[in-house]
């Protein structure tokens, strides 16, 4: 059985205030391309389908949209979670008037855990799908009151899930957690609150033959080759500038399971370029969403207007020497008190890189004595 594995789509989402609609709706027509192309049998969604709660109508409309060519030019089954953007209740009143034997929704957690089973040449394969919950909501659904951590939550779901796989199966899990060893970015939100322990053992899906995973944006691996998260179709920061998006296709076979991608074509990249103003500015005009350090030694005026002429989408500048160093971290913590010359003479050397001369600190200690001569202080 072929399955096409993809999380985190994040509709609705901006990328520094930049709109991704129109990027959204290309990665969408390309998975189901790709259904179709690959003669997929199953498509998992394995949460954050939405970026919020409560996406814009938009974001519904372009996810209905999907849907609905999913339903019309494919043969594909749907498994679908919600993750810790959406909102479970929205998730879940997809499923009210789903055919049970070809789709699976899930939003909110469920004491039953009962599986979408699909058979094949092999035999049956069982979906367990697994939403994701907070800690308090999942007590409250297994009458569990140690549950406490969202292993405790990912726990009590695949022990109420394991009782209903039949004898036999090929069983696939779809949740959305943080899973130990996974390499995070800047973008994914913390799943637990203050202070608590985020992470899942991978050993808790032991038994299952393939995991599809939702949260890190990523692709990866954690724990094993059949635990695994897609990553999400689109670059949200700067940190994955450089990125191969993708989504995962998977043969869940008798003999075992088969793992490739199929790479994402964005409409825009992600990138950073450093250096010169002059020489940013005479590179080749791209849509990408930009951002910009530079390593001219002066401020310049209004550079990102300028830049915006050749990048559109620039949507971030520093300046190089604005970098701090771990000496300028420091700085705070190891001297109590400064005077305000020290001060202006640490704050050049970090503008400029090199302290001020004499005749520089002259100047600057005349003006600061007619200041506190105007303000009456000497």
């Amino acid at each position: 059985m072929r399955l096409l594995h993809t999380a985190d789509l994040h509709l609705g989402r901006q990328f520094m205030g930049l709109g991704l609609e129109e990027d959204h709706e290309a990665v969408l027509g390309q998975i189901v391309e790709t259904l179709v192309a690959e003669r997929v049998d199953v498509l998992v969604i394995a949460g954050d389908v939405f970026d919020r709660a409560s996406p814009p109508n938009s974001a519904v409309r372009q996810f209905n949209r999907f849907l609905k060519r999913v339903a019309e030019e494919t043969e594909a089954a749907v498994v679908m979670i919600s993750g810790n953007h959406d909102s479970g209740d929205r998730i879940e009143t997809m499923s009210v008037f789903s055919s049970a034997s070809r789709v699976l929704v899930r939003g909110i957690a469920d004491a039953a855990e009962v599986p979408l089973v699909l058979c094949d040449s092999d035999g049956e394969v069982a979906f367990s799908a697994l939403p994701f919950s907070y800690e308090y909501a999942a007590r409250e659904v297994f009458g569990d009151e140690t549950i406490s951590t969202p292993a405790d939550v990912i726990e009590a779901q695949l022990t109420a899930a394991r009782a209903h796989v039949p004898k036999g199966a090929r069983w696939v899990v779809v949740a959305h957690a943080f899973v130990a060893g996974g390499a995070v970015g800047e973008t994914e939100r913390s799943l637990t609150r203050v202070g608590g322990i985020e992470t899942v053992p991978a050993d808790v899906f032991e038994g299952a033959d393939y995991v599809s995973l939702g949260h890190l944006h990523k692709p990866q691996e954690v724990g094993s080759a059949n635990i695994r998260y897609s990553g999400a179709p689109l670059a949200f920061g700067f940190d994955e500038a450089g990125d191969q998006k993708s989504m995962t296709i998977v043969d869940v076979n008798k003999e075992g399971v088969k793992i490739r991608t199929v790479p994402f074509r964005p409409l825009r990249q992600v990138r950073s370029l450093t250096g010169a103003f002059a020489d940013i500015l005479a590179g080749t005009p791209t849509e990408d969403f930009i951002q910009v350090i530079l390593t001219d030694e002066t401020p310049l005026i209004d550079p990102m207007k300028r830049l915006r002429a050749t990048y559109p989408n620039a949507c971030h500048l520093a300046y190089a020497r604005q970098a701090r160093t771990p000496e300028a971290i420091a700085f705070g913590a190891t001297r109590a008190a400064v005077t305000p010359i020290e001060m202006i003479a640490d704050f050049l050397k970090a503008v400029r890189g090199r302290e001020p001369d004499g005749a520089e600190l002259a100047i600057v200690a005349d003006k600061l004595h007619a200041a506190n001569v105007a303000e009456g202080r000497t």
